[in-house]
């Protein structure tokens, strides 16, 4: 059975990395769009994004747009295999409860 990654476990951080492993890969998304997605305050989420920067899971790009400072986020290819190593996690869960509850 997989293990669970807990830095991608949290809810708020499984968040950002489904909306993120959605995209086309090298696509971003912008901390805005990020903080609709997972509900969360721009302190919070930008403790979740240093934490999963920190793990190699995501890319923060900080520039301006004209004189407006702009975030965006991109998944790497690391985070990509995590999340997809997190979400055989839960099927392997899902799976295992559906047979024990048929039997």
């Amino acid at each position: 059975m997989s293990q669970p990654d807990e830095i991608v476990h949290q809810s708020t951080r499984l968040k950002i990395m489904s909306a993120l492993n959605a995209l086309p890969r090298r696509e971003m998304l912008e901390f805005v769009r990020l903080k609709a997605i997972t509900g969360a305050t721009d302190g919070n989420l930008g403790s979740h994004l240093t934490t999963l920067e920190k793990s190699g899971y995501v890319t923060v790009v900080k520039d301006f747009v004209g004189k407006r400072p702009r975030t965006r986020v991109r998944i790497t290819a690391p985070g990509r295999r995590a999340f997809q190593s997190h979400v055989a996690y839960l099927r392997d869960i899902l799976e295992g409860e559906g047979e024990g509850a048929g039997a």
